[in-house]
């Protein structure tokens, strides 16, 4: 546990850091700033992952107003994905207040969504940008909401939102990214700011930490809105698979470890 004051400038620097390392790989900074807090910060379980939830809040508006600058406004897959979503995480959060409230159980949790994401990342090999596009996988209009619907839930559980999930299906779909980037972050905001009220009326009825940790999950989203614009603009000047991998194989061993954890 830090002392005093100390932990809101820990968290602003390593926001920073993992929103820099995590941006050029498409996921968001959040994935690998819930193991932080719990291990570093010590925020409080089921705190953590509210304050999570915040952090996109406060980190997301700079890179939708980016996005919408170039005129990317995810059009209607971010209504379709927000309407799966938005209801998804509200399930997802009760379920982590009233059914996964204990650290050793949301252990399982952390590893079952960082084990699948961190290989994702570090076994597929990115798309050629100047390649030809692949033909797009339509998925069906119903199955997409459904899809959208359990990975909210997922995003309310473990606090990410779920745009970093949802991002690498599209995708690999046959999606543009120019396409699914901002329809997916904007999923991400939207939904993190309904689970942060969920969470702020789930604590009025339950006893212990439900809210979010407001100075810490505002320190983290100043972070990643600096490390977001900072992560974006080195892209370019880095090798894609090289992100990735390097991404792929911090996200598996964090995940490893929390498996572990929960085992003993």
């Amino acid at each position: 546990m830090l002392g005093p004051g100390w932990t809101e400038i820990v968290a602003l620097v390593a926001a920073f850091a993992f929103a820099v390392l995590a941006t050029p790989a498409g996921i968001s900074g959040a994935v690998l700033l819930l193991p932080f807090q719990v291990g570093v910060l010590g925020t409080p379980s089921p705190a953590v992952t509210p304050t999570n939830l915040l952090y996109n809040v406060v980190a997301t508006p700079g890179a939708l107003y980016r996005y919408w600058r170039q005129g990317q406004t995810g059009g209607r897959l971010a209504l379709v994905l927000i309407a799966g979503t938005l209801p998804g995480v509200i399930t997802g959060s009760i379920i982590r207040v009233t059914l996964l409230p204990s650290p050793h159980l949301f252990d399982f949790v952390v590893a079952a969504v960082l084990l699948p994401l961190g290989a994702w990342l570090a076994l597929t090999r990115p798309t050629r940008s100047g390649g030809p596009p692949r033909p797009a996988w339509v998925i069906p209009l119903a199955v997409l909401i459904l899809l959208a619907a359990a990975v909210g839930c997922v995003g309310g559980i473990y606090g990410i939102g779920g745009g970093s999930i949802l991002a690498p299906i599209l995708i690999g779909t046959g999606r543009p990214p120019k396409e699914v980037a901002p329809a997916a972050l904007a999923s991400t905001f939207v939904t993190s700011v309904a689970g942060v009220v969920t969470f702020m009326i789930l604590s009025i009825h339950h006893h212990g930490s439900v809210a979010p940790d407001w100075p810490t999950g505002i320190a983290l989203g100043v972070g990643g809105l600096a490390g977001a614009y900072t992560g974006a603009r080195i892209q370019r000047h880095l090798p894609d698979v090289l992100i990735r991998r390097v991404m792929g194989i911090l996200v598996v061993a964090i995940g490893a470890r929390y498996l572990w954890s929960g085992l003993n």
